[in-house]
């Protein structure tokens, strides 16, 4: 442990150029003394760190000194997919894992190239929530986490649309989208996908499984999204749109926008869930929108537009 918080010194000097022992204390959680201790070993081992007294002081190395002395511990290996979003180690439990990870890697560069990578870090910033969401409770998530890569099964409780249930699933991977977790496993016989958030309790069991031969967690995950998509919005509309209404079609959603840029002149073939969702979609582009097909769809926003003039008075 003291042999890992040593080198994590040394790589923090050598990229931050100098920091306080107040600074270095906070950030590996010891006190100001072992610091100073840890300093002390450095310097003995042949180390050319210094410090400096007073205002803007600390200890930092020697002019031009780098240390190549930057392998990757196991968890820290395991954090690199995450690295870069902060938010997202953090929810697994490898946020100190990253963090020492990145520290290491850019260590690892040449003069030239870490000042490249840090002004990278420093204007770039990857948000993965939508606007207006909250970031959801996912105490689950680190031990859903170890339960993937241990390859253990896990017993949990969980509350679908449907019902809540119990289940016992063999976890094969997890996946980060539009600022929620989802627990991809195998259970009653087939894959399916679980929304980390909607665990109520789990507990990961010494029952050891074998993924499945040939799984890979991106393709099917891109697959099962496509089958998702598909499924949601199985008819079709054909929309007449005036300009204000194609602009405010594509508001509607990322499906809206891309039927609006397959438009032939002012006609759109929007893909609809039913043929109420439809009738209120269209209703709320006014007198932009005019329903072209199929015939129910016409009659459904002729039925409901004059129910709502009837009670408009």
């Amino acid at each position: 442990m003291r042999a890992s918080r040593l080198l994590a010194i040394l790589i923090l000097l050598q990229l931050r150029v100098r920091l306080t022992a107040e600074a270095l204390a906070e950030e590996f959680e010891v006190s100001v003394r072992t610091i100073y201790r840890d300093i002390d070993s450095l310097s003995a081992a042949g180390i050319p760190v210094y410090g400096e007294r007073g205002p803007g002081g600390g200890f930092q190395l020697l002019d031009g000194y780098r240390t190549r002395l930057t392998g990757l511990g196991g968890d820290e290996a395991q954090a690199l997919p995450v690295i870069g979003l902060p938010g997202a180690a953090a929810a697994m439990g490898l946020g100190p894992a990253a963090s020492r990870a990145s520290a290491k890697l850019m260590a690892s560069l040449t003069p030239a190239l870490s000042e490249e990578a840090g002004r990278m870090s420093a204007r770039f910033h990857v948000d993965t929530l939508d606007w207006y969401r909250e970031e959801e409770d996912v105490a689950h998530l680190p031990a859903l986490a170890r339960a993937v890569l241990e390859q253990r099964r896990i017993a949990m409780t969980y509350e679908s649309w449907r019902a809540t249930g119990d289940w016992h699933v063999a976890p094969l991977g997890l996946v980060l989208k539009a600022g929620a977790w989802y627990l991809v496993a195998e259970g009653g016989g087939k894959i399916r996908t679980f929304r980390v958030s909607n665990i109520l309790a789990q507990a990961v069991t010494e029952a050891r499984f074998d993924r499945p031969e040939g799984f890979d967690l991106p393709s099917h995950w891109r697959d099962s999204l496509a089958r998702f998509e598909q499924g949601l919005r199985p008819l079709t509309a054909e929309l007449r749109l005036t300009p204000e209404g194609m602009r405010r079609l594509r508001e509607a959603g990322a499906y809206a926008a891309k039927a609006v840029r397959g438009a032939d002149g002012d006609r759109v073939t929007l893909p609809v869930e039913s043929i109420d969702q439809a009738a209120l979609l269209v209703l709320g582009l006014g007198t932009d929108a005019e329903v072209i097909a199929p015939p129910e769809l016409r009659a459904r926003v002729r039925d409901l537009a004059g129910e709502i003039a009837r009670r408009a008075g």
